[in-house]
C-alpha cells in the first residue's frame, strides 16, 4: 500500500513539474484534448438521419461540418509536422464523417503529445507562411472551438444538448 501511494505521489509530482516546465505547450495540449472529447461527443450524439440537416439552404449539412473539422484538423497537424497530408471530406454520412474525425484526431494525437515549449518555437509552414509549431497547433484548437460553436447550434436545433452543456455530477437545488 505504501509503495502504491509513493508511486502515485511521484507520478503526480512529475506531471505537475512537466506542466510547470512546459506551461505553453501543456495548455495547448489540455485545450486540444478537451475540444477533441467535445467534438467527438457531438458527432456521436447527432442521429444518423440528421447528418443531412442544415439550418439554411446556404449552410453546410451537419455531416459536412464534421468532415470540415476533420479535414482542417488534419491539415493543421500536417503543417506542424511538415507533411502534405489531406483528408477526404467528401463522405458526410454519420459513419464516414465520425470515422474521418477519429482518424484526424488519431493522426494529430502524437503531434500534440510531442509538443514542448522548446520545440514549439520551431518554424513550419501553414497556408504557405512560416509560423511557430505552437502557434499552428493552437490555431487548430481555436478552429475546433469555433466549429464546435456551429456544431452546438445544429445539435440544439434538433433538440439535443451539446456535450459541453451536459450536466456534470449531482444536480444542485
Amino acid at each position: 500500500m505504501k509503495s502504491r501511494l509513493m508511486f502515485l505521489i511521484v507520478v503526480a509530482g512529475t506531471s505537475a513539474l512537466y506542466a510547470q516546465s512546459n506551461p505553453l505547450s501543456s495548455a495547448v495540449k489540455q485545450n486540444y484534448n478537451n475540444i477533441k472529447r467535445t467534438l467527438l461527443g457531438g458527432a456521436e450524439k447527432m442521429p444518423e438521419a440528421d447528418y443531412t440537416y442544415k439550418p439554411a439552404p446556404e449552410s453546410r449539412t451537419f455531416g459536412a461540418v464534421v468532415t470540415h473539422i476533420a479535414a482542417v484538423q488534419g491539415l493543421i497537424c500536417a503543417s506542424a509536422k511538415g507533411e502534405d497530408k489531406k483528408f477526404d471530406d467528401s463522405k458526410t454520412g454519420k459513419a464516414d464523417a465520425t470515422a474521418l474525425l477519429k482518424a484526424a484526431f488519431d493522426y494529430c494525437d502524437p503531434i500534440y503529445d510531442a509538443l514542448t515549449d522548446a520545440n514549439g518555437v520551431e518554424m513550419a509552414k501553414m497556408f504557405g507562411r512560416a509560423n511557430a509549431k505552437l502557434n499552428i497547433l493552437d490555431f487548430g484548437v481555436i478552429h475546433d472551438n469555433e466549429m464546435y460553436g456551429t456544431m452546438a447550434v445544429y445539435l440544439r436545433a434538433k433538440g439535443l444538448v451539446p456535450p459541453s452543456s451536459e450536466p456534470r455530477g449531482p444536480a444542485k437545488k
